[in-house]
């Protein structure tokens, strides 16, 4: 039995990992189960299991996991050989020739892509060998298995999931702000999740502690801010601002992050329905998340409404550099303000009178 499992998501290629070695000790299906129940097993503890490097470990070494190891092996005995870093397995023609009496798990923590034949190139010959980890898996009669990263819309049902498996309470408020802060960062989510339960005690976790612990998390609240500035609704936008203030948020930090939300609006309202959103976080580096999230409000947005956003952000930081406003908050106020449409809150004005001298 031969089984390859690749993709991009470590932590869950881990818990699949560990669903499969267990079944496979056990002679129960091998058939994939719902990861998000699933607790991450120590597979040093399980009997039965070697693990190998590629990088390091030789063919030769592979192969004899496999095999019976003496006169005294029970003859029905599981074994169960993995495989780490599968694709830097030099010699492919092992898959084929593994032992059939014990199980081969291949794990690549990457996504491995078929080659694609040419146009005009011959067919390739029955006999032929392998020309990579996952032909020569399927040559084996083996299952292949690809775990894909989370999408956007899957993350906040991950977070919960995985909140209730370690016996923990998050608020709606909260699941939501560290799906914003983490994105489809499986490794992490869980990291934070425990962090988060660990400081809430027998309480439940709330927005505000994700600010609180969770680097990003400010992210969630500034987007909050750009949602109500891109409504006009200043009421909502001055209180989100005071809030982020109260909290201990600079003020050019604020405005960085104000800034970074209009670029991540302009490229979703640029989205076309399919698109790679991974490949589209990736250029501006931000999360599918953040893209996904913002792309219900980029239908509200024009391209003259970003380059107005720009050049109001830009004055209220020219404006705070060279001390033409009263305070670095005030300006920040005027500039949310005028990005509201709120009459004589424009700062652009200030920009053509000498800066004071101090």
């Amino acid at each position: 039995m031969v089984f390859l499992l690749h993709g991009e998501d470590p932590f869950r290629t881990r818990l699949r990992l560990g669903d499969l070695a267990v079944a496979l000790l056990s002679g129960a299906p091998a058939e994939p189960t719902d990861l998000r129940t699933m607790v991450e097993l120590r597979l040093g503890t399980l009997l039965g299991i070697t693990r190998h490097d590629a990088r390091f470990d030789s063919p030769s070494a592979i192969m004899l996991s496999g095999q019976a190891q003496g006169l005294f092996d029970a003859v029905d005995e599981a074994r169960v050989v993995i495989v780490d870093h599968a694709e830097a397995l030099k010699d492919l023609d092992m898959i084929g020739a593994f032992p059939r009496e014990a199980a081969l798990v291949l794990v690549a923590v990457e996504r491995l892509a078929a080659a694609r034949s040419r146009r005009g190139q011959k067919p390739k010959a029955p006999n032929a060998p392998a020309a990579n980890l996952l032909e020569a898996v399927e040559a084996a009669g083996g299952s292949v298995e690809r775990i894909e990263r989370l999408a956007p819309v899957e993350v906040p049902g991950w977070i919960s999931a995985r909140a209730r498996i370690h016996g923990i309470r998050l608020d709606p408020e909260a699941v939501a702000s560290l799906a914003s802060a983490v994105g489809s960062d499986t490794e992490r989510i869980e990291q934070e999740v425990k962090k988060l339960g660990a400081y809430a005690g027998d309480a439940a976790v709330t927005a505000g502690d994700v600010r609180t612990l969770v680097s990003g998390a400010i992210e969630a609240d500034v987007f909050e801010l750009t949602q109500a500035v891109v409504r006009k609704d200043a009421r909502t936008a001055v209180a989100t601002l005071e809030r982020l203030l109260a909290d201990g948020n600079a003020v050019q930090q604020i405005l960085a992050l104000l800034l970074w939300q209009f670029r991540v609006l302009l490229f979703a309202s640029a989205l076309r329905p399919h698109a790679d959103s991974e490949r589209m976080a990736k250029a501006i580096r931000s999360t599918p998340y953040a893209i996904q999230r913002a792309t219900a409000f980029a239908r509200r947005v024009t391209r003259a409404d970003v380059q107005r956003a720009y050049e109001a952000i830009y004055a209220a930081d020219q404006v705070i550099k060279t001390g033409r406003a009263e305070s670095d908050v005030a300006a920040l106020t005027l500039c949310v303000l005028d990005l509201c449409g709120v009459a004589n809150a424009d700062l652009r004005d200030m920009l053509l009178v000498e800066a004071p001298r101090r």
